[in-house]
Formats: structure tokens, sequence, C-alpha cells
């Protein structure tokens, strides 16, 4: 085992699969000279040189849009877009192209491509470039998405995006980049739609994903002075959904808190909600509860930003009203 930081992960991964296949590419902007806005992409442009390492425009419809083309043609590119909040810019090619080729095609046309890009808050960037929009694109049939936690994950999971025969949205979050990890020397693979119990628990189940699943670990070392013993789950892939691991930690604890980072109304949480209420009621001793962003842009000041995401409070008092009748603050 190494201890590297999550963005090394990143670029040890890249790296790997580049050595190992030569269909495999980077692209985006400013992934070449600097390595990328987050440094995740340094180092690659000495080892492989500006064909296989490529600056694009300051256009994320020619990223998506060539990236898409070059896979359906053999290569098998990873596409960074600097923040996922431009991904509006080429969401007609994210939704109606890389998406649906497959399927329109009768399998005839894969695309195996990855797009990398960056969400979450906390670095007081403002509205437009501090969103987490993956439930846009949990929405969209066609598309598999990553939110890695640790370094360990992030490596192991991109990995096997890139051996993946069909689009993976890959998100990282901006403020897990210098996190650090134990990672293996040798390689490995994380499966896609294989979640990660992060804490054994009995008592409630906080299910998370990327940043928040640090969030979740240091409320449950608060709980456990409280005498509540919480499991963190970490779904680590979004789409395939491990729901068989979802009702495994349900039916030992009876209790489930969906925490996340992006908006509550429509954010991933309220499909796992709805997935557990459907499938899973019986098993339940108390209403799930969620833990969400508030639904409001992501205001640019440090305490506002700060106070309309979720915090370890907000966590510990949902867990102990669920798990003591206490009432709910927040």
């Amino acid at each position: 085992m190494s201890t590297i930081m999550y963005r090394e992960a990143i670029a040890a991964a890249l790296a790997e699969e580049m050595r190992r296949d030569e269909k495999v590419f980077v692209m985006g902007e400013d992934v070449a000279i600097t390595g990328g806005v987050f440094k995740a992409t340094k180092g690659l442009l000495a080892e492989f040189g500006p064909q296989r390492v490529r600056n694009t425009p300051l256009s994320e419809c020619a990223i998506a849009g060539v990236a898409t083309g070059a896979a359906m043609c053999g290569a098998r590119p990873v596409a960074e877009i600097m923040h996922v909040d431009f991904i509006g810019c080429c969401f007609d090619i994210v939704l109606n192209q890389m998406s649906k080729m497959c399927y329109k095609t009768n399998g005839q046309v894969t695309v195996p491509m990855v797009l990398r890009t960056q969400g979450g808050r906390g670095r007081s960037n403002g509205c437009t470039q501090s969103q987490s929009l993956e439930s846009l694109f949990t929405h969209i049939p066609g598309l598999k998405v990553v939110m890695p936690s640790t370094p360990y994950d992030a490596k192991g999971l991109l990995k096997t995006a890139i051996r993946d025969n069909n689009p993976v949205i890959f998100i990282e979050h901006k403020g897990l980049y210098q996190t650090k990890g134990e990672v293996p020397e040798e390689e490995y693979l994380i499966p896609l739609g294989k979640a990660d119990v992060k804490r054994q628990g009995k008592d409630v189940t906080i299910i998370s994903y990327s940043k928040s699943v640090l969030m979740a670990l240091d409320a449950a070392k608060e709980l456990e002075a409280k005498g509540i013993d919480a499991e963190v789950l970490d779904l680590r892939s979004l789409v395939p959904l491990d729901f068989e691991a979802i009702t495994e930690s349900v039916r030992k604890t009876g209790r489930v808190i969906i925490t996340h980072e992006a908006c509550e109304r429509t954010g991933f949480g309220a499909e796992v909600a709805a997935q557990i209420a459907d499938r899973l009621f019986d098993e339940l001793d108390a209403p799930i509860l969620r833990v969400c962003g508030a639904n409001i842009p992501v205001p640019n000041a440090t305490l506002p930003e700060v106070e309309s995401a979720p915090t370890v409070e907000r966590l510990v008092n949902a867990a102990v009203c669920i798990c003591q009748g206490g009432k709910r603050n927040g």
C-alpha cells in the first residue's frame, strides 16, 4: 500500500490504462501541460505525448462531440468537462447521442468512453461552479454514473470505467482532490454497481456517496458517543445501483438516512428512498429521512454556502430523531 492523494489516484488510473491499451487517450481543457485545473492529469503529457493527451478548445460541445465520435470509431477516450455545471453546453450530445447510440443501432455501435467532470461545493466558487447535478445523468437511460469518495475507490472505479463498453459519467468532488488514502501498488479493479460499507453499524444506515461519505463517517463518530451505532454505506456508483447492499443494510438496522450535497428536491436520494419504500417497506422501523442540500442556488459567501449544505450536526440530529424518537431540528 502507498498513501496518495485522490487526484494522484486519478492520474495513476489514467496512466495505467493508457499503458495497457493504446486506444485510450485523454482530452479536455488544459489537461496537457498544466495537468488540468485540479492537477488530476499531471505527468501524462510527458509520458504519452500530445497525440494521446490532447488540449481542446474552450468548447464543451467539441469535447463531448469529438469524444463520442472517437468512441464510436473504436477509441476509448477519457474526456474532461472542467465543471459539471458546464454540462448544459453539451447536454444534447450527452442526452441524445452518447447515451442512445448503442440502443439506436441495436448494439451495432458502442460508445466506450468516460466523461470525467468535477462537482460539489466548498470553495466559494459561486452558484455556477458549485453544483451537484448527478441526478441529471442518472435519469438518462444508457449512461453509467460513478461518484467515488476515496483515492482507493477513485482509482479502481476509473480503471473499470475506462474498460467498460458503455459511456460512463465519472464525477469527482473538487473538495476531495487533496484528500489522502491507501492505494495498493499492484493493479486492482472495482466493479461498477458494487457499494461499500465504510463503517459497520446496527442502529441506523446512512447512505451516501462522494464527499458526503466523509461527513457521514464524522457523524457516525459523534453518534457513537450518544450510544447510536451507525452504518455508513457508500454507493460509489449510482448507475448501476447496488440495491442488494442497500437491502442487506436496511434489514440489519431498520432505519435509513440518505445524505448528499445535491438539492433535496428530486435529488438522487429521492430515488433511493423511493426504491427502499417500494421494496423494503416492511423492513423499516422508522420513516426514511433525507439530509441534503437546500433547494436554492449554492451561495457564494462562505457561511451561507456551509449552512445550505448537509452538515454533521444535521445528520447527527436526524439519526437521534429516528433512533431515540426525538424531535428533528433542521
